[in-house]
């Protein structure tokens, strides 16, 4: 081994959440309170914007505040989900790290804290940290040994900082581009709502049409976990988080199918399907996306391919600014999904055909734009220079 290549638990301290009761949350103004972070703030940057709180008596160790620097993770989770991180920033408040979730916090002259969130944020690490991972029926448990014994190439302290400041700045990159998509996709809801107005409230009184009058519903399926032959790289796996919250289109799966597996799973070819998702958290629900490739896709998701003349464009804006109908449905059938037969029965406005043609053409200059800033694949590059400079 080289002897710059350590353990990662050479380099860091693993710190488990705090557990505690439903009844224990109390205001985060109050004067005892501590903020706990939950797995649902670990998103690409720390998400503060929904914290709770528990009495500072639930943190009986002082390693258990969050300071600066520290890295949490994700440690029971989704098999998909389980070792995301995120880092914590200087906080105005005294904060924890709650269940399912730990601190990763680096060694004092050991490795430099923004070095290491680098490397456990790469795609190279995060594959490798799910396969730390302990499946359960429908949860994946990180073993903290099989983590901590991950190998780790810890450079010297100046070439560290020299690779994380190079990675800061191509990081500001892809985010700069990423607001620029979410700007775009603010300008499409503008341009639906001033041809349509609100199509959840049918405000302008339109007619209106079933889910199933307007294109063919299909649900996906998983192929058996018990056959490995079923897995591959012959073609993308989608479930409901490759449909993210602003409805833009599919993030690239993690996970992919065999020519194999493929002949067990449903597929959907490329340019008018469209995927909704029907499963998960109640604001994944009615999420959707367009994409431009042949994928295949779990149960938590229901494809909608529009009917011959029908514009896919359109189907999918109008899916897109319809969402708050379709999550309405799913208290009409399981708890926390919507059933095929029930999404093909939700009614969504139907404006008359030349109002969704002239609609159409301004999508499709949106679209234009969006492709332009695509073909920029900062995200790719990002991720190529992390698996450069991060070996």
């Amino acid at each position: 081994m080289n002897t710059r290549t350590k353990k990662l638990g050479d380099v860091v301290e693993f710190i488990r959440g705090i557990t505690f009761k439903p009844e224990d949350v109390i205001r985060a103004n109050m004067h005892d309170a501590v903020v706990c972070m939950r797995t649902k703030n670990i998103q690409e940057h720390l998400d503060v914007a929904d914290v709770i709180a528990v009495p500072d008596s639930f943190v009986r160790r002082e390693e258990l505040y969050l300071r600066s620097g520290d890295i949490l993770i994700s440690s029971a989770n989704s098999w998909n989900l389980v070792g995301k991180v995120a880092r914590v920033p200087e906080l105005p408040y005294k904060a924890t790290a709650g269940g399912f979730i730990a601190i990763v916090r680096a060694k004092p002259n050991q490795v430099d804290p923004e070095f290491l969130f680098r490397w456990l944020s790469s795609e190279n690490s995060q594959a490798a940290i799910r396969t730390c991972g302990r499946q359960t029926t429908n949860i994946s448990n990180l073993s903290v040994p099989r983590f901590l014994d991950l190998p780790i190439f810890v450079p010297e302290p100046h070439v560290q900082q020299r690779i994380s400041a190079i990675l800061d700045k191509a990081d500001g990159l892809r985010c700069k581009r990423q607001k620029a998509i979410r700007l775009a996709d603010e300008l499409l809801q503008a341009a639906f709502h001033t041809h349509f107005g609100d199509p959840v409230t049918n405000s302008r009184n339109w007619d209106e049409r079933e889910i199933a009058e307007i294109g063919k519903v299909t649900t996906g399926n998983t192929p058996s976990r018990d056959v490995s032959a079923y897995f591959g790289d012959a073609i993308e796996w989608i479930k409901s988080d490759n449909i993210n919250t602003a409805g833009h289109w599919l993030t690239r799966a993690r996970e992919g199918l065999s020519e194999l597996g493929m002949k067990v799973a449903r597929t959907a070819p490329s340019g008018s399907t469209l995927m909704t998702c029907i499963a998960g958290s109640p604001s994944c629900i009615g999420n959707v996306a367009m994409t431009d490739r042949t994928v295949a896709f779990n149960q938590q998701i229901n494809a909608v391919t529009p009917h011959a003349n029908i514009e896919s464009e359109f189907v999918y804006a109008l899916l897109l600014f319809s969402k708050r109908r379709i999550q309405a449905t799913s208290t009409n059938s399981m708890k926390g999904m919507v059933s095929k037969g029930t999404l093909e029965k939700v009614r969504l406005i139907w404006p008359p055909a030349d109002l969704r043609e002239r609609f159409v053409l301004l999508f499709k200059q949106i679209q234009r734009l969006q492709s332009r800033m695509e073909a920029a694949d900062a995200s790719s590059l990002f991720n190529a220079l992390q698996s450069e400079l991060l070996v």
